[in-house]
């Protein structure tokens, strides 16, 4: 599925654009959350893993977002591709990790007869979802938007590609 507006008014490198600004903005308020506030911060498979390590790799991913998400605002500004791709590839992946980490997490908040906290983590954790999978469209339709407009602008009179390279 391919889009050619975000939210029907913008262009897909307006949205593309504030995707990685967005990216960028809740990685650092993350980071600041991280280190600030007494939270027991948690992964699902390595449940005994000290505290101040599982701040550290959480930070690492954060720090990894930002330097993602600036290499997909670049991108976008510059038209390349392949500096993109990273944010591409990786956002479905965390597209698929947080669809997997909320109904984890609502699942642990019903078996501990937290039932409210279950269906509100479950409810707004799928709007994230939801939301998170709209925004990878948007980049992923941009993405394929700036490869198609490569190649047409390849292609020589005769229908096909001019070859650049020298043997």
């Amino acid at each position: 599925m391919q889009l050619s507006t975000c939210c029907r008014c913008y262009s897909l490198k307006t949205g593309t654009l504030f995707t990685g600004i967005l990216g960028i903005i809740l990685s650092i308020i993350s980071l600041v959350m991280i280190f600030t506030l007494n939270v027991e911060w948690k992964t699902i498979l390595i449940d005994v893993l000290d505290q101040s390590i599982v701040k550290i790799i959480f930070a690492i991913n954060l720090c990894m977002t930002i330097l993602i998400s600036t290499l997909l605002i670049i991108g976008a500004v510059k038209k390349v591709t392949f500096m993109m791709l990273p944010w591409v590839v990786l956002g479905l992946i965390l597209a698929i990790g947080l669809l997997v980490s909320v109904i984890y997490t609502s699942i642990m908040f019903f078996v501990n007869h937290e039932t409210i906290n279950g269906i509100l983590w479950l409810v707004i954790g799928l709007i994230a979802v939801v939301i998170y999978t709209y925004l990878w469209l948007v980049v992923y339709s941009y993405f394929q938007q700036l490869r198609y407009n490569k190649m047409i602008t390849r292609i020589g009179p005769y229908g096909r590609p001019y070859n650049y390279r020298r043997p």
